[in-house]
């Protein structure tokens, strides 16, 4: 089974008062969106690919990164995940395994163990909590929501009998405003 390893980065990041998109916004010495993806660099995918859409992040990111412009963002998160699984099913992968660029606490251990689990709806479970890197197999892509804010939260409600937890090291924390980035670095 072939899996991608895909990180999405294409909301507006709204609730982010910063002088900066919250995903070029320095955190810990790099841009935020660098830090989320060096664990699915290192988690060793098949491709590693950033689903992006509101903000230009081409000059940021790394020349081994397959980019993926949503140009339907403004629909919601579902469209980006949408993307993905369109850009995955079309070059051949038969899973995805999706984390949010905004998530920079998602260790490389819970992106490998996400992966690596059996099933086609597996979670990381970060301190009792629910949260990406979520994988997905394309058993359950045709289940998928196609707009809103939801991605895959939905299927763990209309088909628990498919989810698999893995608690996982790291936090469940995102970077939403300019208070969770002071708070963080």
């Amino acid at each position: 089974m072939t899996t991608a390893g895909i990180l999405l980065a294409a909301g507006a990041g709204s609730r982010f008062l910063g002088s900066t998109h919250k995903l070029l916004a320095d955190f810990r010495g790099q841009p935020l969106v660098l830090v989320s993806l060096q664990p699915v660099l290192e988690a060793a995918f098949d491709e590693v690919v950033v689903v992006t859409g509101a903000v230009d992040l081409t000059a940021v990111l790394p020349e081994d990164v397959s980019i993926i412009e949503n140009h339907e963002w403004e629909r919601g998160h579902a469209s980006s995940l949408q993307a993905a699984v369109h850009y995955a099913e079309t070059v051949g992968h038969e899973a995805v395994v999706v984390g949010l660029a905004d998530q920079p606490f998602a260790t490389v251990d819970a992106w490998r163990a996400v992966s690596e689990t059996e099933g086609d709806i597996v979670t990381a479970v970060f301190e009792g909590h629910r949260r990406p890197p979520v994988k997905l197999t394309e058993i359950v892509w045709p289940l998928l929501p196609i707009d809103g804010d939801e991605g895959a939260r939905g299927l763990f409600r209309s088909r628990p009998d498919l989810v698999k937890e893995v608690v996982c090291s790291g936090k469940p924390f995102d970077i939403d405003t300019l208070e969770d980035l002071e708070r963080w670095t």
